[in-house]
């Protein structure tokens, strides 16, 4: 059982621990010193922070004693998962003046990095960092840029496999799965649908991708989908995708279309399964990291980390509602079951 609950990537958590322990700790900070974190975020609203896996990066920094209005101040920024309005964000952050700058999401890391090449950032989570040319490697990012990965389309076959065992029972045929992505992408959002078209190749199963960048055209999309005889569907995560999981969770059930994603707020709002890392996990661990910048550390000399752990999440009131029987292997793998 623990086998399916941990993937230990290369530069994983033993890799990091190592330089981490050799870095020579400078004097505390003077006395009265508030440090200025700036928070940069795609998906998310102020509104969501303290249900949000954001608020855990609070908690983390409380943990290792910056506390909020006592030593620690954070600027808090969210696009409401409007990549646009991101840069703007990031210079502002930049006029504040703050310390450090703290991202979430490849669209918040590029605009951070586009807006500062001398204040250290700290990727709570990023899709493909390297492929999308925000560090050089995972074992030494260079630059300004360090922190956490989320292991991006590297887990799409693993999604789309267990989305197939889900509806297998149900379907007849050769399984038509939709795949729900934006009309723009960067190379995270292109490798991604590629791995699950060659995972649908390899599985028997035809992939059909759907675009979407407003909430119509995801109503839209969801229509085309019922008349492309689509069975089942895999979201994209894009924040965008993300600010808008009711609406996919409620248009996959009026759709009857089994949901797979990768981040557990889905299930958690209606939608049928997730698989993928724990992000409140990154965000706590983004922590560690500025703590460590602040202690004198170059983000440059710290790898960055990938996830250590990956969950299932079902939602079984969903399962019935569309029918569905959760097979055993499922049931034993999830770590979360929803009833």
């Amino acid at each position: 059982m623990n086998n399916r609950r941990k993937l230990i990537a290369a530069t994983g958590a033993a890799a990091l621990t190592a330089p981490f322990a050799s870095l020579a700790q400078p004097p505390p900070a003077p006395a009265g010193k508030v440090w200025r974190v700036g928070f940069l975020a795609s998906p998310g609203r102020p509104s969501d922070l303290d249900t949000h896996y954001y608020g855990v990066f609070k908690h983390g920094m409380r943990d290792l004693g910056y506390v909020e209005g006592r030593n620690l101040a954070i600027e808090w920024r969210f696009a409401d998962g409007d990549a646009k309005r991101l840069a703007a964000m990031a210079a502002e952050l930049v006029q504040l003046k703050v310390d450090l700058i703290t991202t979430a999401g490849n669209a918040a890391a590029s605009a951070a990095q586009k807006a500062t090449a001398t204040i250290p950032i700290v990727m709570g989570s990023s899709a493909d960092p390297v492929d999308n040319g925000l560090i050089k490697s995972l074992a030494q990012p260079g630059g300004n840029m360090t922190g956490l990965s989320d292991l991006g389309g590297e887990l799409a076959p693993k999604r789309l496999e267990m989305l197939l065992a889900m509806t297998a029972v149900a379907r007849s045929g050769a399984p038509r799965i939709a795949l729900l992505l934006l009309n723009t992408g960067g190379t995270s959002s292109l490798r991604t649908r590629d791995s699950v078209v060659a995972a649908g190749e390899a599985l028997g199963a035809t992939i059909l991708p759907f675009v979407a960048a407003t909430a119509a055209e995801i109503e839209t999309a969801f229509a085309a989908m019922r008349a492309q005889k689509a069975g089942a569907l895999i979201v994209m995560l894009i924040p965008f995708f993300q600010q808008q999981r009711k609406q996919i969770a409620q248009l996959a059930i009026k759709y009857r279309l089994p949901t797979m994603t990768a981040d557990r707020q889905y299930p958690e709002a209606g939608a049928l399964m997730s698989y993928g890392p724990t992000l409140a996990d990154n965000f706590r661990r983004a922590a560690y990291y500025v703590d460590k910048i602040f202690k004198g550390a170059k983000p440059a000399d710290l790898p960055v980390e990938q996830p250590t752990k990956i969950e299932l999440v079902i939602n079984g009131k969903t399962a019935k509602a569309l029918g569905l029987k959760i097979p055993q292997a499922l049931l034993i793998s999830a770590d979360k079951i929803i009833e």
